[in-house]
């Protein structure tokens, strides 16, 4: 039930708030039904007062970054989801560090490294991602990950501290860190990158995304790579090896591609994509003996 005197008191505080807010628009797989609040905040304090209001008023509250590693169920979800803009996606340079709000894109850090002559995220240019998200996963491609120039992060704890934490204290492992156990809010973070020439980190971008293009469906709705890599393997090579290319249930679709890609052909539904998820596990433990871990986060 949508509470509008929550919506009303949201607004009075500067954040934008949209009640009934489809999930297909705000995840690259373009599925999901409604969110109760959608709730944008540009602001350090537009962001403590909605938190203040989402208490008083009860109302359960998450933090989204760009959607790109998520599966929303069919139903929606009964909560505010929370998306940092404005301040948020800001990005301040001193030096060889840099620092980025958790709600700018990868995009946006990386070509500010670049017209910065900063090397050392080369390997996240293309990841579809916020860089708040890509810290909570430790997100990662090409033999990069944040956690190697990550240094320090600013969060706001759930009693409303703002607090700064080094990177050794942060948990980084595959496609984990800290903020996967605890509700901490990632307010920003720091890179220590290294000075290099301009040409030379825009070619190693450009190769990084020239090959994401040629290997990648990105023609498609998805949710990037939908298994954890296995120990000793790759998901995406075993899923091949079991003839699994294709393979579809209603609307959801191992990329011919790409096979450690599950797709959105046009009208799948999160079901649809759950099913698929579950068939291509039970096909490659019997196959192969692997067990496939789920990489994708699924929200209900």
């Amino acid at each position: 039930m949508i509470n509008l005197e929550f919506v009303s008191s949201v607004e009075e505080s500067g954040a934008i708030c949209t009640p009934d807010s489809p999930m297909k628009t705000h995840t690259t797989f373009k599925i999901g039904g409604p969110a109760d609040y959608h709730i944008l905040v540009h602001n350090i304090k537009e962001l403590e007062s909605v938190l203040s209001l989402c208490d008083e008023y009860d109302v359960d509250y998450m933090l989204l970054g760009n959607g790109s590693n998520l599966l929303v169920d069919d139903k929606g979800l009964r909560k505010a989801v929370i998306r940092l803009g404005g301040d948020f996606k800001e990005a301040v340079v001193d030096e060889n560090i840099v620092t980025c709000g958790a709600g700018a894109t990868l995009a946006r850090l990386c070509t500010t490294a670049l017209s910065n002559s900063l090397s050392g995220l080369e390997f996240a240019f293309g990841i579809p991602g916020t860089v708040g998200g890509a810290v909570y996963m430790n997100a990662g491609a090409y033999g990069g990950e944040m956690k190697d120039v990550v240094i320090s992060v600013t969060h706001m704890t759930p009693s409303g501290k703002i607090e700064i934490v080094p990177a050794c204290d942060l948990e980084f492992s595959y496609r984990h860190s800290i903020y996967c156990k605890n509700n901490c809010i990632i307010l920003s973070a720091q890179f220590m990158l290294t000075p290099d020439k301009s040409e030379d980190i825009k070619a190693r971008m450009d190769d990084y995304m020239n090959r994401r293009v040629t290997k990648q469906p990105l023609d498609y709705p998805s949710a990037g790579s939908t298994f954890k890599r296995p120990k000793g393997a790759f998901a995406g090579a075993l899923i091949e090896q079991c003839g699994l290319k294709g393979a579809s249930v209603g609307g959801a679709q191992i990329s011919t591609k790409h096979a450690g890609f599950i797709i959105n052909t046009g009208d799948a539904t999160c079901q649809d994509v759950m099913n698929l998820v579950k068939y291509v596990q039970d096909v490659v433990k019997k196959e192969t003996g692997y067990t496939l871990e789920r990489e994708i986060i699924y929200l209900s």
